[in-house]
């Protein structure tokens, strides 16, 4: 057996009396150390008492919480930041404990080191069945101590590593721990970086591990082949209850693997599947398995990939599976429609126990309850459409006037009677008008249902009429910032003409028209030969009419006014010419109709001879043009 205590402690001194009496003068502890004077001697140091010598040796300042709790089961030292040196100095003083039975130190920092002595520790203490070390950065050299730690120990129980940076090759060595200890019952391997190789050493252990119950395999990057490997050793496994495999990435191929393991698989109660990224098809794979499955209660399946159609697989699974255990469903992310939830309630007639957890109906997150009909108002309306009074309705119990009645007689009175009301509204209505407990029914309260109805009936009136107040008055904002923005986008100039507004504008501009481009389009490719600078020279140019040539004198008499004066006109005719374009000098000086000159005149060609003029060559000659006009 290991000599692990205070003897162990190597320390350089030599006069060890009087070290230890100047650190007790120099110290500082967090807590208040009580006199012995009326203690009892013992013959041997308390556990109190070994750890205090062992911080002073140590150098390390003692936790207080270890003292008050040290009659405790359970010592819980979480996020306390001992280290190494705060581990050993602990470790020493459990070497005799025989109290506490659950260790709890997570968080903290005791690394590979500390690893190392709480092992020394475990091999002489046979009382701790459960022991914490998560988020300890334990690393790949903390992973050969714990797996010592199972290899020599016959007391532990469960055992909790989350969290310490252990990849895929420390699962091997502690995958060979536990392959010969079937001691342990609780495992948890959480938020560690296993991934795929670590998944296959994970996977060997549950095929030859005879004894685990429990296992956290929760944020661990298994993935596909990880994955694979995982659930083929659950597959022959044959004594895991408890198994959470949540944000591993798992995919439809893992979802798939673990189809067929359950399939053989009959004593897994729990199965945590969560952030898998499992879709509507690994459902149905696993649905493929459970259909063999008897053992299975629980299946968690929230926030993957899923969509009703995924939740419809699952309760069409219980439904036509007779054998089926499963108790409870969490698809609380997914949002399922009528037809679901018609299925899940007759899913639960044939089996009861059914629990799922979904998102919601019809793209809601929680379906609202309906709206309770006040049985006041119920009776107050059937007395209205009938035109009676309430002591018509109940003078032939309340002989007297006096609107009292026994409850008994007034529950029989409104059974009785044709007034739609269900029982719990009767039973409801009762405790309302006998808010006592009296016996007596004090009805007097219905005729006060009619006046808070007609102030019910205006206040809704008032806020509809606010409502459609506020709406117009936004309404009318819109369209003035939608006309403003249309007038500071829209240029003056591009204002376009109808064919149709023949009459002259004393400014100069011509009404704006809603006449689509469309039809000047059309008029001006069809017979742009009107259009000549001979044309527009003219004091009045007769438009044709569109449509078919009428040959009616009121439709010759049509005509446009002038649009360029004459300084206007010899300029745009110079620029035009510039361009090399070519007028009809028989369609010059005579007046156009609809006979004469057809829609289907042709557009003039250019002139072969001159070569097209570039752009720039024509802004420099309307440049020009215009300094000459002016």
């Amino acid at each position: 057996m290991s000599t692990f205590s205070i003897e162990s402690l190597h320390l350089q001194d030599d006069d060890p009396s009087a070290q230890a009496q100047d650190l007790d003068n120099e110290y500082d502890t967090d807590f208040d150390t009580e006199s012995d004077d009326n203690a009892e001697a013992h013959t041997e140091m308390s556990t109190a008492d070994v750890y205090l010598q062992a911080c002073r040796l140590l150098g390390v300042v003692p936790v207080s919480c270890f003292i008050r709790n040290l009659d405790s089961t359970t010592l819980t030292l979480t996020h306390y930041g001992l280290g190494p040196l705060g581990c050993k100095a602990l470790a020493i003083a459990l070497v005799t404990d025989m109290h506490i039975n659950t260790l709890e130190l997570a968080d903290n920092h005791i690394q590979a080191e500390g690893a190392k002595y709480l092992g020394e520790m475990l091999k002489a203490n046979f009382t701790v069945r459960h022991l914490d070390v998560s988020n300890n950065s334990l690393q790949s050299a903390g992973a050969e101590y714990v797996a010592k730690m199972l290899l020599e120990n016959i007391s532990l129980k469960s055992i909790k590593v989350s969290g310490n940076g252990f990849d895929g090759d420390d699962a091997k060595c502690l995958a060979n721990a536990l392959s010969s200890n079937s001691r342990i019952k609780e495992l948890d391997l959480s938020h560690n970086k296993f991934s795929g190789k670590g998944g296959e050493y994970l996977g060997q252990l549950l095929a030859n591990n005879e004894g685990l119950e429990v296992l956290d395999m929760s944020w661990n990057h298994l993935r596909m082949k990880g994955a694979v490997a995982f659930c083929a050793g659950l597959k022959v496994n044959m004594m895991l209850k408890h198994l959470d495999l949540s944000w591993n990435g798992f995919g439809n191929e893992g979802a798939l693997a673990m189809g067929e393991a359950l399939k053989f698989n009959n004593t897994l109660v729990f199965l945590n599947l969560n952030n898998n990224r499992l879709t509507n098809e690994g459902v149905s794979m696993l649905c493929r398995g459970l259909e063999f499955n008897d053992a299975l209660r629980v299946l968690l399946l929230a926030y993957n990939s899923i969509t009703v159609e995924g939740a419809l697989a699952l309760v069409e699974l219980v439904k036509n599976t007779a054998k089926t255990a499963l108790e409870e469903i969490n698809i609380c992310n997914v949002l399922v429609n009528e037809t679901f939830v018609h299925l899940l309630e007759e899913t639960c007639q044939e089996h009861p126990g059914l629990d799922v957890q979904y998102g919601g109906v019809g793209g809601f997150i929680a379906k609202k309850p309906p709206k309770r009909v006040d049985p006041m108002k119920i009776i107050q309306d059937y007395l209205d459409q009938r035109k009676l009074r309430l002591w018509d309705f109940f003078r032939n119990i309340d002989k007297d006037g006096t609107m009292h009645v026994p409850v008994a007689d007034f529950r029989k009175a409104v059974q009785q009677s044709s007034i739609p009301l269900e029982r719990y509204q009767i039973e409801e209505l009762i405790l309302r008008l006998d808010r006592d407990g009296t016996g007596i029914v004090d009805y007097r309260g219905l005729a006060d249902t009619r006046k808070q109805m007609m102030r019910d009936h205006r206040r809704q009136l008032r806020k509809v009429e606010s409502r459609q107040k506020k709406e117009k008055q936004k309404s009318e904002r819109i369209l003035k910032t939608f006309q403003s923005a249309v007038e500071a986008v829209t240029p003056h100039g591009s204002l376009v003409l109808s064919p149709g507004a023949a009459r002259e504008d004393p400014g100069g501009l011509q009404p704006f028209s809603a006449t689509p481009l469309s039809s000047w389009h059309h008029v001006l490719m069809s017979s742009s030969s009107r259009y000549s600078v001979a044309n527009l020279s003219s004091e009045r140019v007769h438009l044709p009419p569109l449509g078919r040539p009428s040959s009616s004198p009121a439709a010759r008499r049509r005509s446009q006014p002038d649009l360029l004066d004459g300084a206007a006109r010899s300029a745009l005719s110079k620029s035009i010419s510039a361009l090399g374009v070519r007028s009809d000098p028989d369609m010059g000086f005579r007046r156009l109709s609809p006979a004469a000159n057809h829609l289907t005149v042709s557009r003039p060609a250019l002139n072969p001879t001159q070569p097209p003029a570039t752009a720039k060559k024509v802004r420099k000659k309307k440049k020009k043009a215009s300094k000459q006009t002016k």
